[in-house]
């Protein structure tokens, strides 16, 4: 089944674009996507596939003390933790920053083609003292993920960080974004 990160995975063929080339791409995509339209036409697993980016609905346990949280996350997972995973939520940051963030998470790649194979050994231990990512690294537990794990491959993630899916609730992604930046 085609992907809709297909149009542009293809227009960029076997080379990493700028961040300006996949924003403007992503621009034209962005009237025609939904959280919802992604889920139906993705991969879709039981678990978050480890090494690449997963997007799925979630409902947090404390979301009634939470200040705001996003209900659709973009995450590469770390590691185990109680219950669920550590991740690294890439909607807490702007899409520029998400898109910086990831160039310097290549260097974690199992390989140098970046295609649908690769995958990105991050873990908790090697980003926990990037100021950067510290307002991204979340704890998502299982029994509260309420969908099946998009998967979305290392090729597509220059366009999967710059899509405006997030689905932030009780501030907006601007306040969110503002706060990250406070917060590193």
């Amino acid at each position: 089944m085609a992907s809709i990160f297909d149009p542009i995975v293809n227009k960029a063929g076997d080379r990493l674009k700028s961040a300006n080339w996949y924003k403007k791409q992503v621009s034209d995509l962005s009237s025609r996507i939904s959280a919802s339209k992604l889920m139906k036409q993705g991969r879709l697993l039981g678990r978050p596939s480890q090494g690449r980016l997963n997007m799925f609905f979630y409902d947090p346990k404390l979301k009634q003390t939470l200040p705001y949280y996003d209900t659709f996350p973009l995450v590469l997972p770390l590691q185990s933790a109680p219950g669920g995973f550590l991740g690294l939520n890439f909607h807490y940051v702007a899409p520029l920053v998400r898109f910086n963030i990831l160039n310097e998470l290549q260097k974690y790649a199992t390989d140098n083609k970046f295609d649908a194979n690769t995958r990105l050994l991050v873990t908790y231990n090697k980003i926990k003292r990037n100021p950067y990512t510290k307002a991204m690294i979340k704890h998502y537990l299982y029994n509260h993920v309420r969908s099946n794990f998009l998967r979305v491959d290392v090729n597509e993630a220059p366009v999967a960080v710059l899509l405006p899916v997030q689905q932030f609730r009780k501030q907006s992604p601007s306040y969110v974004y503002s706060q990250s930046r406070k917060n590193k």
